[in-house]
């Protein structure tokens, strides 16, 4: 990028930044100061020359800024990602030094593992119990014959505990299991044991409560550490944070911890390619030390251990969801001010808006992988 091109910028001069950006944004059918609600509205002119030389974080940090506005950030984003136009922004020189070390540098190490939880998932049970279904599930709902958010999260569990043929008396494995949801559902109404185990001491002592009384252990502990015999295991929405550096650990794990006939579900998000690029705004803001894996990483680590007996892509449904969780966290805004920041709602709404984007130009997927260890007779007749 030539630096005369970021020079001598006002507020009024069409010169050279505005025009890449507007150029680039043309690309994808949005408008500078259009009229569309996916058009976005610049109210500072350095916001042209932050995103030319930040990329991704200068423009997530410009929106939280109030450099700029979009009515329908979703749909914005849509745009954006079906037109590619993550991959033209400039990458950093901090962002290319970050995918060079992630090559030799294990980001998801024990040592680093607890910072997501920490970072994000300690951000206040208030938050997410306001946000989230009565069940508090943070991943993708299963929206096949939903119509609500509640419908499709109980639809998503249904789903899981089905796919693993849950008996009583079984014993299940939850590897981030959260909130507890899952876990007391399963007990509830599948009748089985289940452990559960999560790296956020928040999520531990909400999920104990959800689950008093029921068959269900829930334990601060990270997955590597794990050293107990069951029949099922589920891993939900926690893949994500485990890195390729890893993957090799964590399937081996897995099998260690499971009974010879059993199986294991894994429900991930994942990208449409192989690489380690990490969104720099996602990675400071959002899920520090993340990594999307793909179909090759899955299938490339999960072979020595592992038979794939289904996979199952329904990634189009993350779009609803996430626009379901948007709308509940707007609505229960004004109850949570005491404790946020008007910056943390700018962040939070950027971040839902932007995935949900992602989702519906199909950019991300989301995959329920269902493992045996050694194959099951006669196949799986998986439910859908």
């Amino acid at each position: 990028m030539n630096s005369s091109c970021l020079e001598n910028e006002s507020g009024n001069a069409r010169l050279p930044g505005r025009a890449i950006i507007e150029e680039m944004l043309a690309a994808a059918g949005v408008a500078v100061n259009g009229s569309r609600p996916f058009d976005i509205q610049v109210k500072n002119p350095q916001f042209y020359r932050r995103v030319l030389r930040q990329g991704s974080l200068g423009l997530g940090e410009s929106y939280m800024d109030g450099w700029w506005e979009c009515e329908r950030l979703d749909a914005f984003f849509q745009r954006v990602m079906r037109a590619g136009l993550e991959h033209r922004l400039p990458r950093r020189w901090r962002d290319t030094l970050y995918l060079m070390a992630a090559r030799l540098v294990n980001y998801q190490s024990l040592r680093r593992a607890r910072k997501v939880g920490e970072h994000h998932y300690d951000l206040g049970n208030d938050l997410f119990a306001a946000m989230l279904d009565p069940n508090m599930q943070y991943s993708c709902g299963y929206w096949k014959d939903a119509a609500t958010l509640e419908e499709a999260q109980e639809a998503k569990l249904r789903l899981i505990c089905d796919k693993l043929g849950l008996k009583p008396g079984m014993h299940l494995l939850d590897i981030g299991c959260g909130w507890g949801g899952l876990a007391a559902y399963a007990a509830r109404h599948y009748g089985v044991r289940v452990t559960g185990i999560t790296i956020s001491e928040q999520q531990r002592q909400l999920a104990l409560q959800r689950c008093a009384g029921l068959d269900v252990d829930i334990l601060l502990q990270d997955y590597r550490h794990l050293a107990l015999r069951a029949d099922r295991i589920v891993s939900v929405g926690m893949f994500e944070h485990v890195g390729p550096r890893n993957y090799d650990a964590y399937f081996k794990t897995a099998a260690r911890n499971l009974t010879p006939d059993g199986l294991f579900l894994l429900h991930t998000i994942g990208a449409k390619t192989t690489d380690l690029r990490i969104d720099p705004w996602i990675e400071k803001y959002i899920f520090p030390n993340g990594c999307l894996p793909s179909v090759s990483h899955i299938a490339g680590a999960s072979e020595r251990y592992w038979l794939v007996e289904d996979w199952h892509n329904f990634g189009a449904d993350y779009d609803l969801t996430l626009m379901a969780w948007l709308q509940r966290f707007q609505q229960a805004w004004p109850q949570l001010t005491a404790h946020y920041p008007s910056r943390f709602y700018r962040m939070f709404t950027y971040y839902l808006n932007a995935c949900a984007g992602a989702f519906r130009a199909r950019d991300l997927q989301l995959w329920q992988v269902l493992f045996s260890r050694e194959g099951v007779e006669g196949g799986l007749r998986v439910a859908r």
